[in-house]
């Protein structure tokens, strides 16, 4: 079920699309990543299933130039946490099904 709705949601945000393969390129192959969810006490409570790519499929300056992952550094955690605690503000957490960057790549 959970594979369903993973791909479900990457045609609804039009993730990708197939194209013939170019020759200089290489097909870097995808796994699925299952992960089950647990409450305080160990119960799961819900799983959750990723369709990743296979990097180490890749070729540093064949594939990609450069990498980047977008993770908030601990100092920035911290600083927000004081700016929240010190205007007394609500904060609340969310559960994001699927987040993706449409950028268009070359």
């Amino acid at each position: 079920m959970e594979m369903h709705e993973e791909l479900v949601e990457f045609e609804r945000n039009q993730v990708w699309k197939m194209v013939p393969k170019p020759k200089v390129h290489n097909v870097i192959g995808t796994r699925w990543v299952y992960k089950n969810k647990l409450d305080e006490s160990g119960v799961v409570i819900c799983n959750k299933a990723r369709l990743v790519v296979k990097g180490n499929g890749q070729l540093e300056r064949v594939d990609y130039d450069e990498t980047y992952a977008p993770v908030a550094r601990m100092e920035a955690v911290r600083i927000f946490i004081a700016y929240v605690a010190h205007k007394n503000i609500k904060v609340h957490q969310m559960v994001v099904k699927s987040a993706f960057l449409n950028g268009e790549l070359k």
